[in-house]
């Protein structure tokens, strides 16, 4: 594996591709890039396919979710899924990436109305916290502006106008403290910038602001990172264990009402008609269903257009 993380594109014993299908999590390790991390595996599972569900910083751990051949269609449904992180905050420093891999000074000296550290105070003001707030994207960040990362232009010394989004604080929570180091909980919404979050926290406290010392995403959906796989079980040759440590591609549909169709439906479904479901539980229209054959295949996607009418909306390969 080590040869795989040195050079991801060497040649393997067969370079023959394979059109797998599933969902694989991933224990990514620091200091690898989420992309290098998807690329090794995609290598080593030769998979003609493959994407993963939400960028984690190089310096960050955890939870990536790795999609194969047809769960790459659905991958979007996990991409703005809730996520849990366990995050290690330093108090009274600033990094000009938000993390231990930016240059970093401190700002202690500059305020002298600092929060004592005792567990109830602290936790009292992580929950001012909770709920939605607005949240400006790190300077280095993956988000895109005209094609182009963040990084790319803060990189540059390039200043360009970040856009202001709505995030939200469902819990947060003091696991630990101790001298200028905090260690929390939080569960957010998609697209939280938790190195945004770890700055605003070290400035409510008075110590003028924090940077990130250490982060591991430990949920994502209800996947959790007690089921994930570290890169080193990805050694040797691909065999029938290694495909067995996938999840289904309908396991990216948490959540979602399941529909069964008959043959008849079914041909009508892959022909772009609406099927109509009689005795069905009735649905609101606009919600989205898990569409299956009587055999238990999962066919995709669904869209209830009126009570008991389903329209396909994203389909697997016939």
């Amino acid at each position: 594996m080590d040869n795989l993380l040195v050079n991801p594109h060497s040649s393997p014993k067969s370079c023959v591709k394979r059109k797998i299908n599933g969902v694989l999590l991933l224990n990514k390790p620091k200091h690898i890039s989420s992309n290098r991390a998807l690329q090794v595996v995609k290598r080593f599972y030769r998979a003609s396919k493959a994407g993963h569900t939400g960028t984690l910083d190089p310096m960050a751990t955890g939870l990536l979710t790795i999609c194969f051949g047809e769960a790459t269609k659905f991958s979007s449904m996990l991409l703005n899924a809730d996520k849990t992180y366990l995050a290690t905050l330093r108090l009274g420093y600033i990094s000009t990436t938000g993390d231990a891999e930016g240059e970093i000074r401190s700002v202690n000296d500059l305020y002298k109305s600092k929060v004592e550290l005792i567990p109830f105070q602290v936790q009292e003001i992580l929950n001012n916290f909770l709920g939605k707030t607005n949240q400006t994207a790190p300077l280095f960040s993956a988000l895109k502006l005209n094609g182009k990362p963040l990084y790319h232009y803060a990189r540059a010394n390039i200043v360009v106008e970040r856009k202001v989004r709505e995030v939200n604080i469902y819990d947060i929570n003091l696991l630990k403290c101790e001298n200028d180091v905090l260690t929390v909980r939080v569960r957010c919404s998609s697209g939280t910038y938790i190195r945004t979050l770890a700055e605003d926290i070290g400035k409510a406290m008075g110590w003028g602001g924090a940077y990130l010392t250490d982060l591991c995403r430990s949920q994502v959906g209800l996947f959790c990172l007690d089921q994930a796989y570290g890169l080193d079980q990805f050694q040797d040759d691909v065999n029938a264990r290694h495909d067995s440590l996938l999840y289904p591609v309908d396991s990216l549909l948490q959540g979602y009402h399941s529909v069964v169709l008959s043959e008849e439906q079914v041909n009508l479904l892959f022909n772009g008609q609406v099927v109509s479901k009689e005795n069905e539980q009735e649905l609101p229209m606009g919600n989205k269903v898990k569409l299956y054959d009587l055999r238990g295949n999962f066919l995709g996607i669904g869209e209830t257009i009126q009570a008991n009418q389903i329209r396909p909306k994203r389909l697997v390969s016939h």
